[in-house]
């Protein structure tokens, strides 16, 4: 369609005077003749600064076409059939029904020649055209055909596929490479763009299943049917891009990539093991860029920030992070070291992986193929004169061991242990053989800690909740009245999720000399809980129903990643309520 006509259609629906006409042709020739890339129709609408989607409803109201909701929609399977993958990826177009043996295909702009053309030659058939934005027909496309479907349909008419072309270190939204890998690496950016923190490729007895972690909860990722038929040449692909034995499918294998996605370094590590139906893939995302935060951030209470900040400017002693993977044990690590670090500190870590590099500290990667285990890097790094260690994770007797010399002889270690709360910590490291008089005189202090998803601060609205509820798990009763419970309903935002974004709680045992009997008496872990409790301590459970009373999440996220502890089940329900007092007002 000429210019003189869209600017025509654009008049009517906006209201443009004669003037602003030829202020607008003149614009658009000069941003032709510096090569501009942009569409008619998306230059219009920036320059007069109009909503898209605005101008496509006044616009589908001069054209006599239909405006189409498609987040509202549900796509014909027929419809889908009638223009192919290629040609609906390649021209963004989405076939949603099939009217009296036409077929409707939304477009976002009516004025692109070659895209109509291109739609009605691939429909060999009456074409009935549509109108909605583009990023809801990106989204649309993603949800009928699935991610890589265009990919994956060159790939059909593709004899063979060069697995050994070398990885592009940058990843971008259009790579035009080998079809596998295009999909690989579509598949490792639409992960980024929806901040997964891994991705799973499972295969499947009819199907290779994808599935993106996001704030810590699986989402199967839609992907095309022929998807399976590709599943060797896609796994083979990405054991490839990660140095690993293409030729061994028997035994699980490690490996890693380091890529960069618009600028940001982001460090894959992939893991695989052999299934029934051929191997499955796990790909960790590791951004180098996003892992960091300062410790005012990290969501702690005030008090226990300053206990915090006490702690870790000590001589000595240790301080143990504990929680289940994923729980952002090293991000709060990494926030306490950059804390203290400075001219006058020597700090070294050993770590597996070093998955966030601090300038001014020594930081050493575990490599248990060539001997370097935690145990020994942790020997050696004693002879190198550090003030402050940390130990990525202790986890048998010769690092417990070590770490507790080092504790005993004058350097402050950071270090982390799989357990289920704080109290745990002692019974384990006793239970690893380490003696309680060393335990109760080395560890200074404990913190276990989860992460909860946050409410999406876009659809966050109030919440009502049934008292009696409240009351059954657990909510503090003389809280109720004054909390007002939020939620998120759902949007484009969070992916209609309601929550976007993750925060820990936390769970602070500060050792004292009322604890440390019960250690050397090794009591159980319940008891040191009862007690520290009895002294202060919040718990999890208590930590979350703050940010809970904050608005920060919800009641069903702190149910999610939190247990009943032990301990307070033989309670009755006014020591719980009083318990959670005294930890509030201390």
């Amino acid at each position: 369609m000429a210019f003189n006509s869209v600017i025509s259609l654009f008049a009517s629906a906006i209201g443009a005077a004669p003037g602003e006409i030829g202020e607008l042709r003149k614009a658009w020739q000069v941003a032709a003749d510096n090569g501009s890339q942009e569409s008619l129709l998306a230059f219009i609408c920036r320059e007069r600064g109009v909503a898209e989607e605005t101008f496509l409803q006044k616009l589908a109201a001069l054209l006599n076409w239909p405006f189409l909701e498609l987040a509202k929609l549900t796509v014909q399977p027929e419809a889908r059939n009638k223009i192919s993958t290629k040609v609906a990826f390649q021209y963004s177009v989405l076939p949603t029904a099939m009217n009296n043996g036409a077929v409707q295909v939304a477009v976002s702009n009516p004025f692109d020649t070659a895209m109509l053309n291109a739609v009605r030659f691939d429909a060999r058939g009456p074409v009935e055209f549509a109108l909605a934005p583009k990023v809801e027909l990106e989204k649309a496309l993603k949800r009928y055909y699935g991610v890589g479907a265009e990919t994956l349909d060159e790939m059909d008419q593709e004899v063979a596929v060069d697995l050994d072309i070398p990885l592009d270190k940058e990843i971008t939204e259009g790579d035009q490479e080998a079809s596998v890998i295009k999909f690989v690496n579509q598949v490792i950016w639409e992960a980024f763009k929806d901040r997964a923190t891994d991705i799973h490729l499972e295969p499947q007895e009819d199907e290779l299943r994808i599935r993106y972690r996001i704030d810590g909860i699986l989402h199967q990722t839609p992907m095309p049917p022929q998807l399976k038929r590709f599943q060797p040449a896609i796994i083979s692909r990405i054991k490839v891009m990660s140095g690993m034995n293409i030729s061994e499918k028997r035994l699980p294998q490690d490996g890693r990539i380091n890529v960069r996605i618009k600028g940001e370094e982001i460090d894959i590590r992939v893991s695989t093991v052999p299934t029934v139906y051929g191997e499955s893939v796990s790909l960790r995302l590791l951004s180098r860029g996003k892992i960091f935060m300062s410790l005012d951030k990290l969501g702690f209470s005030p008090k226990d920030e300053v206990a915090i900040r006490e702690i870790i400017v000590k001589p000595h002693g240790i301080l143990l992070v504990t929680g289940p993977t994923g729980s952002g044990k090293s991000t709060t690590l990494y926030a306490m070291l950059s804390t203290i670090n400075s001219i006058q500190k020597r700090i070294i870590t050993i770590e597996e992986p070093v998955e966030y590099e601090l300038r001014g500290i020594n930081q050493i990667a575990v490599r248990p193929d060539i001997g370097l285990s935690f145990a020994m890097g942790l020997r050696h790094i004693l002879r190198q004169d550090p003030n402050v260690i940390m130990v990525g994770e202790i986890r048998d007797l010769e690092t417990a061991e070590i770490a507790i010399r080092a504790a005993l002889t004058g350097h402050l270690v950071f270090s982390t242990l799989h357990t289920n709360d704080a109290p745990s910590a002692f019974t384990r490291l006793i239970d690893m053989g380490i003696e309680p008089f060393l335990v109760a005189s080395s560890v200074e202090a404990v913190m276990a800690q989860r992460l909860v998803r946050t409410i999406c601060p876009i659809c966050k609205t109030e919440q009502k909740v049934e008292r009696s509820y409240l009351k059954k798990i657990g909510f503090p009763e003389d809280e109720i009245d004054a909390t007002k419970f939020m939620r998120g309903t759902g949007c484009e935002d969070c992916r209609q999720l309601g929550y976007q974004g993750r925060l820990a709680i936390y769970e602070l045992l500060l050792l004292n000399e009322a604890l440390r009997p019960l250690i050397l008496g090794r009591a159980a872990s319940s008891t040191i809980a009862q007690k520290a409790m009895e002294l202060g301590m919040r718990t999890l459970r208590v930590d979350g129903w703050n940010k809970v009373k904050n608005g920060i999440t919800t009641i069903e996220e702190v149910l999610r990643v939190t247990q009943i502890e032990e301990h307070l089940d033989a309670l009755g329900d006014n020591e719980k309520t009083g318990m959670w007092t005294r930890a509030e007002k201390t």
